[in-house]
Protein backbone atom coordinates (compact mmCIF):
# COMPACT_ATOMS: atom_id res chain seq x y z
CA UNK A 1 0.00 0.00 0.00
CA UNK A 2 1.21 3.44 -0.91
CA UNK A 3 1.69 6.09 1.75
CA UNK A 4 0.54 9.01 -0.39
CA UNK A 5 -1.77 11.85 0.53
CA UNK A 6 -4.73 10.34 -1.28
CA UNK A 7 -4.31 7.11 0.68
CA UNK A 8 -4.27 9.06 3.94
CA UNK A 9 -7.42 10.94 2.94
CA UNK A 10 -9.17 7.67 2.05
CA UNK A 11 -8.13 6.07 5.34
CA UNK A 12 -9.42 9.05 7.32
CA UNK A 13 -12.66 8.97 5.36
CA UNK A 14 -12.96 5.22 5.81
CA UNK A 15 -12.43 5.54 9.57
CA UNK A 16 -15.06 8.26 9.75
CA UNK A 17 -17.54 6.29 7.63
CA UNK A 18 -17.07 3.16 9.72
CA UNK A 19 -17.61 5.01 13.00
CA UNK A 20 -20.52 7.05 11.64
CA UNK A 21 -22.29 4.02 10.14
CA UNK A 22 -21.78 1.93 13.25
CA UNK A 23 -22.96 4.77 15.50
CA UNK A 24 -26.07 5.17 13.33
CA UNK A 25 -26.90 1.48 13.77
CA UNK A 26 -26.29 1.53 17.51
CA UNK A 27 -28.29 4.70 18.06
CA UNK A 28 -31.17 3.26 16.06
CA UNK A 29 -31.12 0.18 18.29
CA UNK A 30 -31.22 2.46 21.36
CA UNK A 31 -34.31 4.33 20.26
CA UNK A 32 -32.89 7.11 18.08
CA UNK A 33 -33.89 6.08 14.55
CA UNK A 34 -32.71 7.94 11.48
CA UNK A 35 -29.97 9.95 13.18
CA UNK A 36 -27.04 10.57 10.84
CA UNK A 37 -23.73 12.38 11.43
CA UNK A 38 -25.11 15.60 9.90
CA UNK A 39 -27.87 15.61 12.52
CA UNK A 40 -25.34 15.22 15.32
CA UNK A 41 -23.14 18.00 13.93
CA UNK A 42 -26.13 20.35 13.71
CA UNK A 43 -27.34 19.43 17.20
CA UNK A 44 -23.91 20.11 18.64
CA UNK A 45 -23.77 23.43 16.80
CA UNK A 46 -27.08 24.45 18.41
CA UNK A 47 -25.85 23.29 21.83
CA UNK A 48 -22.68 25.36 21.32
CA UNK A 49 -24.70 28.52 20.67
CA UNK A 50 -25.93 28.47 17.07
CA UNK A 51 -29.44 29.86 17.45
CA UNK A 52 -30.37 30.34 13.79
CA UNK A 53 -30.39 28.26 10.62
CA UNK A 54 -27.72 30.50 9.11
CA UNK A 55 -25.46 29.96 12.09
CA UNK A 56 -26.01 26.19 12.02
CA UNK A 57 -25.05 26.25 8.33
CA UNK A 58 -21.90 28.28 9.02
CA UNK A 59 -20.79 26.10 11.91
CA UNK A 60 -21.36 22.86 10.01
CA UNK A 61 -20.07 24.16 6.66
CA UNK A 62 -23.32 23.54 4.76
CA UNK A 63 -25.78 25.76 2.93
CA UNK A 64 -28.67 27.39 4.76
CA UNK A 65 -30.99 25.09 2.79
CA UNK A 66 -29.12 21.98 3.95
CA UNK A 67 -29.13 23.30 7.52
CA UNK A 68 -32.89 23.91 7.26
CA UNK A 69 -33.50 20.32 6.15
CA UNK A 70 -31.35 18.96 8.97
CA UNK A 71 -32.95 21.19 11.61
CA UNK A 72 -36.42 20.20 10.37
CA UNK A 73 -35.55 16.54 11.02
CA UNK A 74 -34.22 17.46 14.48
CA UNK A 75 -37.34 19.49 15.26
CA UNK A 76 -39.77 16.82 14.00
CA UNK A 77 -37.89 14.20 16.03
CA UNK A 78 -38.06 16.30 19.19
CA UNK A 79 -34.34 17.06 19.47
CA UNK A 80 -34.55 20.83 18.98
CA UNK A 81 -37.19 23.45 19.57
CA UNK A 82 -37.66 26.18 17.00
CA UNK A 83 -39.39 29.36 18.17
CA UNK A 84 -40.05 32.60 16.34
CA UNK A 85 -37.52 35.34 17.02
CA UNK A 86 -39.38 38.16 18.71
CA UNK A 87 -37.19 40.75 16.98
CA UNK A 88 -37.42 39.31 13.46
CA UNK A 89 -40.45 37.24 12.46
CA UNK A 90 -38.49 35.73 9.55
CA UNK A 91 -35.93 34.24 11.92
CA UNK A 92 -36.21 31.31 14.28
CA UNK A 93 -34.45 30.73 17.57
CA UNK A 94 -33.16 27.18 18.13
CA UNK A 95 -32.61 25.36 21.42
CA UNK A 96 -31.74 21.76 22.25
CA UNK A 97 -34.51 19.85 24.04
CA UNK A 98 -34.06 17.34 26.85
CA UNK A 99 -34.44 14.57 24.24
CA UNK A 100 -31.72 16.25 22.18
CA UNK A 101 -29.38 16.32 25.17
CA UNK A 102 -30.17 12.63 25.79
CA UNK A 103 -29.28 11.86 22.18
CA UNK A 104 -26.00 13.73 22.52
CA UNK A 105 -25.12 11.81 25.70
CA UNK A 106 -26.05 8.48 24.08
CA UNK A 107 -24.04 9.39 20.98
CA UNK A 108 -21.01 10.17 23.13
CA UNK A 109 -21.39 6.80 24.86
CA UNK A 110 -21.57 5.02 21.49
CA UNK A 111 -18.42 6.75 20.24
CA UNK A 112 -16.66 5.93 23.53
CA UNK A 113 -17.58 2.27 22.93
CA UNK A 114 -16.23 2.42 19.39
CA UNK A 115 -13.02 4.03 20.58
CA UNK A 116 -12.59 1.32 23.23
CA UNK A 117 -13.09 -1.34 20.56
CA UNK A 118 -10.39 0.24 18.39
CA UNK A 119 -8.11 0.56 21.43
CA UNK A 120 -8.53 -3.16 22.09
CA UNK A 121 -7.35 -3.83 18.53
CA UNK A 122 -4.32 -1.50 18.27
CA UNK A 123 -3.76 -0.20 21.80
CA UNK A 124 -4.93 2.86 23.69
CA UNK A 125 -1.59 4.62 23.22
CA UNK A 126 -1.77 4.40 19.41
CA UNK A 127 -5.33 5.73 19.33
CA UNK A 128 -4.29 8.60 21.63
CA UNK A 129 -1.33 9.36 19.33
CA UNK A 130 -3.60 9.48 16.28
CA UNK A 131 -6.03 11.77 18.08
CA UNK A 132 -3.22 14.05 19.29
CA UNK A 133 -1.78 14.25 15.78
CA UNK A 134 -5.17 15.12 14.29
CA UNK A 135 -5.75 17.77 16.94
CA UNK A 136 -2.39 19.27 16.03
CA UNK A 137 -3.33 19.30 12.35
CA UNK A 138 -6.98 20.30 12.54
CA UNK A 139 -7.09 22.10 15.88
CA UNK A 140 -10.02 22.49 18.23
CA UNK A 141 -11.24 25.77 16.73
CA UNK A 142 -12.66 23.95 13.68
CA UNK A 143 -16.35 24.55 12.97
CA UNK A 144 -17.35 21.09 14.21
CA UNK A 145 -16.07 22.08 17.65
CA UNK A 146 -18.24 25.19 17.73
CA UNK A 147 -15.70 27.71 16.44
Amino acid sequence: MSRGGADLALLLLGGFRFMADEATLRLDARGYPGVRPAHDFALRAVAAGATSLSEVGRRTSVSKQAAAKTVTFLEESGYVLRTADSGDRRSAHLTVTDRGHSLMREGEAVFDELRAEWESLVGAERIAEVQDALLGLVGTDHTVFGG
